[in-house]
């Protein structure tokens, strides 16, 4: 199990790390801009972008080459996996880069594919992002597979467990399921889900995408067999990361190119990554190291459990779930007392354990895309739509509308939500 002691009991204060990112210095209408449009792609630090500005001029080159860029390119390669390593507690062989998590899992799936058999069984969940569906639909009509979706609860947009272990038998080959809804905040536990699919013989699957900004990630622990997330959702650049067990990629047979190199991870790897993005993912993990920094002299019981870069990463993250949990409560207090708007998900302020600070809503007498452009007039950054949860918008009767979503990262605070609330406010009251 993760090492409890990385969650800090009292959340501590994290106003300081906004200097670090140059965007916040924006204005729109004569306001700061504020991001709440985290879900689609965070902000960046001038760690990341110095790092990639460093990349292109003095090692920008392919690789394995003879002269020095190509050197120093094959080193950033190298540490950009054993930062990821770090991060999520894996051996640095076990990382896979990518353009983002949707093309690797649909080019993962489709290695998956050529070892499964027609009547094999993959459950997906209702609450997924379609990244995390439509590959495993498409290699099952290709295969002749059987698809099980398990549906969801839909006053709190949590997954029915009861449905979910029922739908896991012993034809069952795949379980992929999210860590959290990119939608509605939801976190599964998927610590239970995993142990669910091991004892029945399948592989777990875990879309992490949503959950990688808001907390601390350990695969060992987890043991879950493959996990997906996004470097620019996590304050890095845009490029996808998948882990995978080393053995379990090795048995794969991934589509590619007859030169690429056949070892692993190399070989999942299709033609030439984009080097500056490794580098910009270095100055992310740099930027996370910072804050797990101030808080790793709080006692040698913290995060014992780790040691290095890894228990600085630890610290981090659970400091940034400390100090996101009290904006969840925040941000749900203050949308409860918005004249008819209906929240979807979990809404109790005592329930931010099981969430994180993502939430969709509506408005009676409006459109989210409405809600949106009054927002974005006040300087505020917010999306409308369903966001690719195709299935949770379907499910919830919201289509083709969607919500108005609101996601928030560990630089944001409670007087941009005061902001936020005033004009959605606003917006019901006209």
């Amino acid at each position: 199990m993760l090492d409890t002691t990385i969650i800090p009991t009292t959340a501590p204060d994290l106003s300081g790390v906004r200097q670090y990112f140059p965007s916040f210095e924006q204005q729109i209408n004569g306001r700061p801009i504020v991001f709440f449009d985290n879900p689609g792609g965070t902000q960046v630090p001038q760690q990341v972008i110095e790092a990639m500005g460093e990349y292109m001029l003095y090692a920008n080159a392919n690789t394995h080459g003879a002269f020095v860029t190509s050197q120093r390119t094959d080193l950033i390669i190298d540490e950009a996996r054993a930062a990821m390593a770090d991060l999520l507690n894996c051996d640095a062989g076990e990382i896979v880069f990518g353009p983002n998590m949707t093309t690797l899992a649909f080019a993962v799936s489709r290695a998956i594919a050529r070892d499964l058999h027609a009547g094999d069984e993959i459950v997906v969940t209702t609450l997924d992002h379609d990244a995390n569906i439509a590959p495993w639909r498409a290699i099952a009509a290709d295969n002749e597979l059987v698809v099980r979706q398990v549906d969801i609860d839909p006053a709190t947009c949590t997954l029915r467990m009861d449905e979910l272990r029922a739908a896991i038998t012993d034809r069952t080959k795949i379980v992929a399921v999210g860590y959290a809804s990119n939608a509605v905040g939801t976190i599964n536990d998927v610590a239970t889900i995993v142990k669910w699919a091991h004892e029945a013989g399948a592989l777990a699957w875990i879309d992490a995408v949503q959950y990688a900004p808001h907390g601390p990630i350990d695969v060992a622990a987890l043991d879950c067999d493959f996990l997906t997330c996004s470097a620019y959702k996590f304050f890095g650049p845009h490029l996808g990361i998948l882990y995978g067990k080393r053995e379990r990629l090795a048995a794969l047979r991934p589509y590619k190119v007859r030169p690429a190199s056949d070892a692993v991870p190399d070989r999942f790897e299709t033609g030439t990554l984009p080097h500056e993005l490794l580098a910009g993912l270095l100055g992310a993990v740099d930027y996370l190291s910072l804050i797990g920094n101030v808080y790793a002299n709080a006692g040698p019981e913290v995060a014992s459990g780790y040691s290095g870069r890894r228990r600085v990463l630890k610290i981090a993250m659970g400091a940034i779930l400390a100090y996101e949990r009290t904006l969840s409560q925040y941000l749900l207090t203050a949308l409860s007392m918005v004249p008819r708007s209906t929240l979807y998900g979990l809404k109790s302020p005592t329930q931010v354990d099981r969430r994180v600070p993502t939430v969709a809503l509506t408005i009676a007498g409006t459109t989210p895309r409405a809600l949106a452009e009054a927002l974005a007039n006040a300087g505020i950054c917010a999306w409308d739509g369903n966001y690719y949860a195709l299935e949770l918008m379907e499910r919830l009767g919201l289509e083709p509308d969607g919500a108005l979503r609101l996601g928030l990262a560990h630089y944001n605070t409670t007087e941009e939500i005061d902001r936020c609330v005033q004009v959605l406010n606003e917006v019901a009251r006209a």
